[in-house]
């Protein structure tokens, strides 16, 4: 099996279990109306004949049954901008998209920062249409993750992300596009991801032959060992190892500074999986702070010398 395509992320196709532990309750939530997104014009999903709809949990709007994808501008100040940019994608276990907490409040954060940031609403597997049906599949028992993983442990087959890979290929390619009306240096177009949105991340370094990504920064990924390709960029890592995901590897990191090519990680002492920006009182807090100045420091903010 190419080990590209080996879900290094496989522990997040788990749907998160350990955090709708916590609280499974979920509420209806109105369909908004989103009017600043962009239809991106990939097509749909097979097999889907359920109509995207929204729900509330932990506080936070998602979305599901995401047949049709879209990418949603948060563009700084005039005055203010840097001139790079960063595609922004929620995670979700690619069944629902955290599209305030992974999504809009990130690039929100950003676009403060002077940073051009675009949520990518990408298209998602069929989930059930009933919102009960749905909650009582989101809840049900899962088996336990391994402790950690070795040759001898089973993989679950990789999950098919065609469709999303197209979906951060077009993305990419209408901020190419449209990136002088947006501001946009198109050398420094980067991309962030949480828990999925962190393996669509990766996914699209490790396979897309179109998109030329700056820097990436997968958060709360999954952490086993990739190939790495001779012209990956950059990469800013995060995990606590309190998460499910992290299980006590390193193998991305190991991955990246083998290749010779700049990483840095944080791996905090606690914050669970899905915290976004932060939760109280955890150390993770600080992680967006320091994406910052990591992309201060390798100059993603400058525009390179003619």
């Amino acid at each position: 099996m190419n080990i590209k395509k080996i879900v290094l992320f496989s522990g997040l196709l788990v749907f998160a279990a350990s955090a709708i532990a916590q609280d499974g309750t979920i509420y209806p939530l109105e369909n908004p109306s989103e009017p600043k997104a962009i239809l991106l014009n990939t097509g749909g999903v097979e097999d889907q004949p359920a109509p995207e709809t929204w729900f509330r949990q932990w506080g936070d709007p998602m979305a599901r049954n995401i047949s049709t994808a879209t990418l949603t501008p948060f563009l700084p100040e005039p005055g203010k901008a840097n001139g790079a940019a960063v595609i922004v994608a929620p995670g979700g276990g690619f069944r629902w998209l955290s599209m305030g907490n992974e999504g809009w409040e990130v690039a929100e954060a950003l676009a403060k920062q002077g940073y051009a940031a675009f949520v990518l609403k990408y298209r998602l597997h069929p989930t059930p249409e009933s919102l009960d049906d749905f909650s009582d599949w989101m809840n049900r028992p899962r088996p336990a993750t391994p402790a950690a993983s070795s040759d001898a442990t089973p993989r679950p087959a990789p999950m098919d992300l065609s469709n999303q890979l197209e979906d951060a290929e077009a993305a990419y390619a209408m901020i190419l596009d449209r990136a002088e009306e947006w501001g946009v240096d198109t050398d420094r177009i980067g991309m962030i991801g949480f828990s999925a949105g962190a393996g669509l991340t990766m996914h699209s370094t490790l396979n897309s032959k179109t998109m030329k990504l700056a820097f990436i920064g997968p958060i709360y990924g999954g952490m086993g060992p990739v190939e790495v390709p001779k012209d990956a960029p950059p990469m800013f890592c995060v995990i606590a190892s309190d998460d499910f995901l992290f299980r006590g590897q390193f193998g991305v990191i190991d991955s990246w500074y083998k290749a010779g090519i700049p990483v840095e990680f944080h791996l905090y002492q606690n914050g669970g999986h899905g915290f976004g920006l932060g939760n109280p009182n955890r150390t993770s807090n600080k992680w967006f702070d320091a994406f910052i100045h990591w992309l201060d420091v390798n100059k993603f903010t400058e525009a390179k010398a003619e």
